[in-house]
């Protein structure tokens, strides 16, 4: 029920309480940069995951063409060998931890609500300290470039190369400690999006009724779920190996620097898939929509992303057939490698049979995702090569193996980021980018990408090894190196050209001023089922679920002879966003405080432990603002409401939902 200030009670039949005045009161929803720092709203937080990882992936791009540009030639002299270990060892962190996963991030934060016709997420101030957390992590990563130098051991950082003795500098210990704070951000999201799934559905909203983007993101956050404890794990051994005088890679003291390779890769490789699956699953929701045609075999789509989840924690000790690990773990990793292609294979088959037969429409977005396709097969079939361990011997330490993980990484997950990004962008923001420049944009990017990393093959199987700052001419590495070079040059061009894009068709919609239709592309699930952008409550009532691809359904039906009729205009089943009493999640500072004494705790521990003082009375004070912030509005924000609106078709049990779903959002 609703108090006469405009508060929240719930269930209790009694006025909620008097709002706190002074620092533990919530802010007010107030617009510009406060509005940003406090929001809880899961839209506006996937909005600054994406913008922070873009800023990210800028510093990470410019990294790599540090190395290219010191490879285009023999005998570079642009970056010495010790500054070389520390760009290609941040190149490799940036864009793994900083671009790609925030990307995937960013997506799911924006999207799965939607998707899935919750309001929210379960718990909406976790979902920003996982933001804040993230950014945080990020900013110790990198002040390293200004406090000493970056980290010089790879991004895997292998023992003992990853010691005091072999790393004097502070470049590791910054990796170290902004990727444990990093991990508090995916662990934070990975229970948020799970809670979500599971306890905030639609009515109807059945886990097999679910899009499939929704599902590969409830694996991926099972897979955070238990692969960030073991890297963690690893890096408090580290932590307390560099800066406490441990031992725990020390061979001289008994200990086998073995264990962080396995520790290590038991996390790294259910990584590709956190990486991997989310792209999959905005693919799986892409073909669809421009092959007119419902994702073939859904249920065989949904369960060979389980199993890619399930299966990728067999197959970790590929990465290490050349450390003698013994002939009986080869050969059982080897066929756990060569398995684990069957459900992938199960992906792109069933792809394939979407677009087979289908009335295909080549938007930007299908280009995007019919190259994550077509990349990620490149890449998976020079993956399988290295499940024979005899050839990944020889080819581990080479330039195919950068090939092989670039074409799945690169071609996989950012091609489906971009294809995602041009086809959820008007839901987002409002506008439409232009499809003309995207298909140009797709041309360039993907001649760009192939001329990068195909000649890579080449090069590794020519011998060159990984790693290394310099070649001399004899070697016969000099022209498919400045070939690579060239291509990295016009990948630049292609992210230049899509920053461009973004901004001339924003200018353009401002030239058109025409109302954006909030199903632009006659799409089939529940996201497009409001307006453009979507409005901050989501959904004007909580829609109930009859069927997978529901809101397809509600627009189009067969006739008696089989053919695909529309029944209803995309306005008649669509909602204005015009409602003006549901309850929203309060903003609140204290996530942002919590996570800005991270930096501080990192710095103490490098240089000076005052700085930890400083750092946990910020966390501390955080924590404690946090319990004892009230859970209504400020008075007068919003006014009384339900945050279930009973429909026609809610049953009892349906309209009790609802209620949980309301009481669950009072985070």
């Amino acid at each position: 029920m609703a108090s006469t200030d405009g508060t929240l009670a719930l269930g209790t039949g009694t006025e909620a309480p008097a709002r706190p005045m002074g620092v533990f009161a919530r802010p007010r929803n107030t617009p510009g940069w406060r509005g940003w720092v406090t929001t809880v709203d899961h839209k506006r937080i996937g909005i600054m995951y994406g913008a922070a990882a873009l800023f990210f992936f800028l510093i990470g791009g410019v990294e790599a063409l540090l190395i290219r540009a010191q490879l285009a030639a023999p005998e570079g002299k642009l970056l010495s060998a010790d500054l070389y270990n520390q760009v290609f060892t941040m190149h490799g962190t940036t864009m793994i931890f900083l671009a790609v996963m925030p990307i995937g991030a960013a997506f799911m934060n924006y999207l799965i609500p939607l998707q899935i016709g919750a309001r929210d997420v379960a718990f909406p101030r976790l979902n920003a300290l996982s933001f804040w957390s993230f950014l945080f992590g990020g900013v110790i990563l990198n002040s390293a470039w200004f406090l000493g130098g970056g980290a010089d051991g790879g991004w895997f950082n292998y023992a003992p190369n990853n010691g005091v003795i072999f790393s004097p500098s502070h470049g590791i210990d910054f990796w170290n400690l902004g990727l444990i704070f990093t991990g508090i951000s995916s662990l934070v999201g990975a229970v948020n999006l799970i809670t979500t799934v599971l306890n905030m559905r639609a009515p109807g909203m059945t886990l097999m009724r679910m899009p499939v983007f929704t599902w590969m993101s409830f694996v991926t956050q099972f897979l955070l779920l238990f692969a960030i404890p073991v890297l963690t794990s690893a890096q408090f051994l580290l932590l307390f190996d560099r800066l406490f005088g441990a031992r725990f890679f020390d061979v001289s003291m008994g200990a086998d620097p073995l264990l962080w390779e396995h520790l290590f890769w038991i996390f790294g490789h259910p990584e590709v898939y956190i990486m991997i699956l989310p792209a999959f699953g905005i693919v799986s929701e892409i073909i669809p929509v421009f092959a007119r045609k419902p994702i073939f075999g859904y249920p065989f789509m949904v369960f060979s992303g389980i199993a890619i989840g399930f299966m990728g924690w067999g197959v970790w000790a590929h990465h290490m057939f050349a450390s003698g690990i013994g002939p009986i773990s080869v050969a059982a990793f080897s066929v756990a490698t060569m398995f684990i292609a069957v459900p992938t294979g199960v992906k792109i088959l069933n792809w394939l049979a979407t677009m087979w037969g289908g009335k295909l429409k080549f938007t930007a977005p299908m280009l995007y995702s019919i190259g994550l396709v077509t990349m990620f097969t490149i890449g998976g079939l020079s993956g399988v090569t290295h499940a024979v361990s005899p050839a990944d011997t020889q080819q581990t330490d080479t330039y195919y193996i950068v090939a092989h993980f670039h074409y799945v990484l690169f071609g996989g997950a950012l091609f489906g980021f971009v294809g995602g990004w041009y086809f959820w962008w008007p839901k987002v923001f409002g506008f439409k980018l232009s499809d003309y420049h995207g298909r140009i944009n797709f041309w360039i990017l993907l001649v760009g990408f192939n001329l990068t990393f195909g000649p890579m093959h080449i090069l590794g199987l020519q011998g060159m090894p990984r790693r290394t700052y310099t070649y001399r001419t004899g070697y016969g590495f000099n022209f498919w190196n400045l070939v690579a070079t060239i291509g990295a040059f016009m990948i630049a061009a292609s992210f230049l050209y899509f920053f461009w894009i973004i901004w001339r068709s924003y200018r353009q919609s401002k030239v058109d001023a025409v109302a954006l239709s909030g199903d632009p592309w006659d799409s089939r699930s529940l996201e497009w089922m409001v307006p453009c952008p979507t409005p901050a409550h989501n959904f004007d009532v909580t829609p109930t679920v009859h069927a997978l691809d529901d809101f397809w359904h509600r627009k189009y039906d067969e006739d008696e002879n089989g053919r695909l009729v529309r029944i209803a205009a995309t306005e008649d089943v669509s909602q204005d966003g015009s409602a003006t009493d549901v309850h929203l999640p309060s903003p609140s500072y204290w996530p942002f405080v919590l996570a800005a004494g991270f930096p501080f705790v990192a710095w103490g521990l490098i240089f000076n432990m005052w700085l930890c003082v400083i750092g946990g009375i910020a966390i501390v004070s955080a924590l404690w603002g946090w319990v004892v912030e009230p859970s209504v509005d400020p008075e007068g924000e919003h006014g009384p409401h339900d945050d279930h609106h009973p429909t026609a078709d809610d049953s009892p049990a349906e309209a009790e939902a609802g209620a949980s779903e309301e009481a669950a959002l009072v985070d």
